[in-house]
């Protein structure tokens, strides 16, 4: 599904009032036009970095039109040092790579696909390869669990941390009197806290873990909890069935 207009509008508006460089923002770059909207510096538009980052902000100016054709010309604001000089012929290699075209406007595009247009299936293989880390064997076992799809997506969204505890709702600027969950007031409201660590959810596990018949130490990472929730003695599919009870207390518990 490729992202409508208006949405892409939203998102790039989050985006500048949240700050900060986040995944979105490292995925978000440029295809250069006529240079009419893209920074020169500070925005991504030739290579994978920006400008600013690799070399000294030193330049006037940069280029002019001659009729239909960019010229690169860097002007620089006072005598270089000898070491900038081996910069400055790596910035001319590096900017001349891109062409200007006065025929074109400077558009955004979304880097992680081939022709620049952001796909919600994108985003997420790139969440599920960078932001998580490279256990991608967690989510796709969960996708094979015995349960039903409605309990699958919200165990997903319980292990990416994507469920609107208190403390997930003060990181997105929601005003709250605290952040503490409400049954224990102990710790703060979290994914970790709610689903393992409180002792409500730890007799839960307890008691499952007797039915079960399971002797484990019980782990404090929800991922690593999730994996060691089988039986070692039993087939791959009959574990995924055990997969499918554990995504269904999960389930019950949000």
């Amino acid at each position: 599904m490729k992202l409508q207009l208006w949405w892409w509008r939203d998102l790039l508006k989050v985006c500048r009032e949240g700050g900060g460089d986040g995944w979105f923002q490292k995925e978000i770059g440029w295809k250069v036009g006529c240079g009419d909207k893209v920074k020169f510096w500070e925005d991504v538009w030739v290579g994978n970095s920006n400008l600013k980052s690799l070399y000294p902000k030193i330049l006037e100016e940069v280029g002019e039109w001659e009729d239909e054709v960019w010229r690169w010309r860097l002007g620089w604001r006072r005598a270089r040092f000898e070491w900038e000089s081996v910069l400055e012929a790596k910035l001319t290699i590096h900017i001349s790579t891109t062409m200007l075209s006065k025929e074109e406007k400077d558009i955004q595009v979304w880097g992680n696909d081939e022709k620049g247009c952001f796909t919600i299936n994108a985003a997420y293989e790139y969440l599920a390869k960078h932001e998580r880390g490279s256990r991608l064997d967690v989510y796709e076992t969960l996708w094979k669990s015995k349960a039903f799809p409605s309990v699958l997506t919200t165990t997903w969204r319980v292990l990416m941390d994507r469920i609107p505890t208190r403390e997930c709702l003060s990181r997105r600027g929601v005003t709250m009197n605290s952040i503490l969950r409400a049954l224990c007031q102990t710790k703060n409201e979290s994914c970790q806290h709610l689903f393992l660590e409180c002792r409500y959810a730890m007799s839960v596990w307890s008691m499952c873990y007797r039915w079960m018949g399971i002797l484990s130490v019980q782990h404090n990472d929800l991922k690593t909890h999730f994996e060691s929730f089988q039986f070692f003695q039993v087939s791959y599919n009959q574990n995924l069935v055990w997969k499918g009870v554990w995504t269904t207390i999960v389930r019950f518990r949000v």
